[in-house]
């Protein structure tokens, strides 16, 4: 392979901010993996976001590449997989697509095909193309991928702060995560937050019904595990808490002991497993980190917490949740999913094709 940039490549990041700024370029904020691709005639290599290579985990968007990209060129996007019968992007089924046994990637790949949104266009043919204005790199990548088929896409965009602020309600609906905002003259510059992002950011009471100690020792806590009453009644597991400075992980370890109890009358306890419910015990044992212990101790589900959150992935916080404040007003048993704010659905199909 030789093109004039090369992989590894750290690709252009965003940072946060509250509202979408006027005057930009706007696009849908993709769910998936952040890709960079590399063609050379018959060669391809995707990169990731840490520059580590995602190749084989992709036949089939390799050869979607080799079917759809030209010749010689490096094109910045997002690896995303569509559940196309609940009409929104699958991150967990992404999630998936990583493994090492290569029998499993080619089933995987069959079954959760994956599809590639090109965002940015790096360098084409002998060019390198991160100096010029984004505008004109996007009217290129365009111009390059006119004839492209799916699973390749070139995202929609607009130029309308309107426009971007209804995808921005209605997109999520359909898995999407917010809006990116970029400037005209933007120049393409790897590994720097140069882009601006908006999400959505929500809230929620939670019952913590467990925690897991700090890695600095047994007197600290790591984490908190958060749950939510499904129309059950049945406490699900929906994600964790765990951005504290030590000195309050180890006053919390302290204020939470009168709450530790064992399993037997846990919500979480191991019969649970067997009556089909998501619990924390069933992600004893990483499949990222298989030396990883996420064993927990029980707490008497009896404290409410107020946490931030961006998104749900399934019965799950999409990312790990910010705590807010304590809700000693609170009674565990309304802590239910009924609370959460719902987005408006929007069929993936439709972002895909730029309807």
């Amino acid at each position: 392979m030789q093109l004039p940039v090369m992989p590894p490549l750290a690709p252009m990041l965003a940072k946060v901010a509250a509202e979408i700024p006027p005057g930009q370029h706007y696009e849908p904020k993709w769910d998936g993996f952040r890709s960079v691709i590399f063609r050379d005639g018959d060669e391809v290599v995707i990169g990731s976001r840490n520059e580590k290579p995602m190749t084989r985990y992709f036949p089939e968007v390799v050869e979607a590449v080799l079917a759809n990209l030209p010749e010689r060129v490096v094109v910045d996007g997002e690896i995303v997989v569509a559940d196309v019968a609940r009409n929104r992007l699958d991150f967990e089924a992404l999630q998936q697509r990583i493994h090492p046994a290569d029998s499993r990637v080619r089933k995987l790949s069959v079954e959760t095909p994956a599809s590639f949104v090109a965002f940015d266009l790096v360098a084409l043919g002998d060019d390198d193309l991160r100096g010029l204005p984004f505008e004109q790199r996007r009217a290129m990548l365009e111009q390059a991928l006119a004839h492209a088929a799916p699973p390749v896409h070139v995202t929609p965009a607009t130029r309308d702060v309107e426009e971007a602020a209804q995808w921005f309600e209605r997109f999520e609906g359909a898995g999407l995560d917010g809006v990116i905002s970029k400037k005209l003259d933007l120049r393409y510059q790897p590994d720097k937050r140069v882009m601006t992002k908006i999400k959505h950011v929500r809230s929620a009471d939670c019952v913590v019904a467990g925690y897991r100690v700090h890695k600095s020792g047994p007197d600290a806590i790591g984490s908190l595990l958060l749950g939510l009453y499904d129309e059950e009644g049945h406490l699900a597991s929906v994600g964790v808490i765990g951005a504290f400075t030590m000195a309050r992980r180890r006053e919390l370890f302290a204020e939470l002991q009168p709450l530790v109890t064992d399993f037997d009358d846990h919500p979480w306890a191991w019969a649970r497993q067997e009556e089909g419910e998501r619990t924390p015990r069933k992600g004893e044992g990483s499949r990222w980190n298989g030396g990883k212990d996420l064993s927990f101790t029980p707490l008497r589900p009896e404290l409410v917490v107020e946490v931030k959150y961006d998104a749900m992935e399934g019965v799950r916080f999409r990312h790990t949740a910010q705590f807010l404040r304590w809700r000693p007003d609170r009674e565990p048993a309304s802590c239910t999913y009924e609370q959460l704010d719902r987005p408006v659905r929007f069929r993936v199909t439709d972002v895909l094709s730029g309807a």
